[in-house]
């Protein structure tokens, strides 16, 4: 089977993980493109009960 002309090709995603600055936790997952400034967001800390700064970290 021959291929189409003009295909798209898959972008490079990966999964990373938001950690607690506070306690260290692994609170959430996501997946997105490589590159870039290193994510610092405002997310819920479930063990604190609370909003603190999470920042992106690789597996």
């Amino acid at each position: 089977m021959a291929k189409k002309p003009g295909g798209k090709r898959k972008r490079k995603v990966d999964s990373i993980f938001l950690v607690c600055e506070e306690t260290g936790d692994y609170n959430y997952t996501i997946r997105r493109k490589t590159g870039g400034e290193k994510l610092k967001l405002m997310k819920y800390s479930p063990r604190l009960r609370k909003h603190t700064l999470h920042v992106e970290k690789k597996k």
